[in-house]
Parts: C-alpha cells; structure tokens; sequence
C-alpha cells in the first residue's frame, strides 16, 4: 500500500461530471447565436479560468463579442439542470474521499472555478465536509496552465508538492500539477491524454475507483 501524504482534486470532470453539462449548454447557446466551432473553442477552456476563458473565445470569435453575456447565459442553463436534476457526482468520488479520510490524509482542492461556485457544486455534492483546503481560479493571479493554484493548495495544506498527488482530467490540469512538481493521477474526462501530457502523468485511470485501487497496490 502506498503512503499518500495528500492528495488535491480537481473538481469539474474530476468530482463531478460537469464538464458536459457546460458542453451541452456551450452548444445550445452556440446554436441560438449560429457560432461555429464551439467544441474547438470549448476544449481550450477546460481547465482555466474565467479571465483565460474571456481571453479564448475573444480570440475565437472577435474583441466585441459579448463574452460575460454569453457565459453567465450558458452558466445558468447549466445550473437550471444541477437544480432540477441534482449535481450528476463522479463514479468513486465519495469513495475515494472516504478512503483518503480513513488514510488521514490531507485533501485539497484546486479548481479553476470560482470559490462561490464551488462550494455551491460541494454542497450540491454532499463532499464540501472532506477538504481541509480549497482553492478558486478567483483566488489565484495565474490560471491552469501555471503551477500557481497547486502550488497554493500545497503550501495550505502544509505539504511539499513532490509529496503530494493531483488528480485531474484535463491537459491544463495536469501540466499544471506537473509544472508545481506534484504526482499526477490523470482520470480522462473530454479531453484523452496526447503522447505530450502522458509524460507528465504517474499514472493514468479509467475512473476513481481505479485510484483507490492505485493507492491500495
């Protein structure tokens, strides 16, 4: 068995299968505004956040385009859904939390989404009582790709980064986790590993539950 000393998750795609219902509702925006390449869009903002995101889709589709307008419209059809629906949770989620708490291990968590969002996506989830830190894109200068948010979680947590794993699903995440010198545990969600991102992961995962089976071996 593997001594895990911590661990900080990502949270959308990681936790939570969000990241579709954020494509679902990029599309359906997209459709109404007849823009085109959304998806290509939409894969390079996985990942960031908001301030990189705006910078993306001005790239994409012109400095005039209403970006904040576009965004908080697709950002409520999406949370229409986890309201009527509920927050669709990760398979392993709870378990591996579980798992990492009976360990005593520290839990963090490093997500580009903003602080009041994630601790709304938490309390949906039931899992917000598990982390002794979390840190927003909104609380950090730099965005994923840059080491800076684990950087951050890992001096909250009181933890060198060469001790401590990231799990992430995107690209952003994992360079990001890498560039801070941390372990990496990829669980692919949209975005499949390229032969670049593989060199940084440990190891690569189907799902949580093949972590707990990573941390257990």
């Amino acid at each position: 068995m593997k001594i895990v000393k911590a661990v900080v998750f990502d949270m959308d795609g990681v936790l939570f299968d969000t990241e579709r219902l954020y494509k679902e509702s990029w599309n359906l925006v997209a459709r109404e505004r007849h823009l085109e390449k959304i998806n290509e869009v939409l894969e390079k903002c996985i990942g960031v956040n908001r301030q990189s995101t705006v910078r993306i889709i001005k790239e994409a589709y012109g400095e005039d385009f209403p970006v904040s307008e576009f965004m908080d419209t697709c950002s409520k059809l999406a949370k229409e859904k986890i309201e009527k629906d509920g927050i669709p949770v990760k398979k392993g989620a709870k378990e591996l939390l579980e798992f990492l708490k009976g360990e005593n291990c520290k839990i963090g968590l490093a997500s580009s989404t903003r602080k009041i969002r994630i601790m709304e996506n938490l309390e949906w989830g039931g899992l917000k009582d598990y982390f002794q830190v979390i840190i927003g894109g909104d609380m950090v200068e730099r965005s994923k790709p840059d080491p800076e948010i684990y950087l951050c979680a890992c001096k909250e947590l009181s933890v060198e980064p060469k001790e401590a794993y990231a799990i992430e699903d995107s690209p952003n995440g994992i360079r990001s986790a890498h560039r801070a010198g941390m372990m990496t545990i990829m669980v692919p969600d949209l975005i499949k590993p390229d032969e670049e991102i593989l060199n940084f992961v440990t190891v690569c995962k189907n799902d949580l539950i093949e972590v707990i089976d990573y941390f257990n071996a």
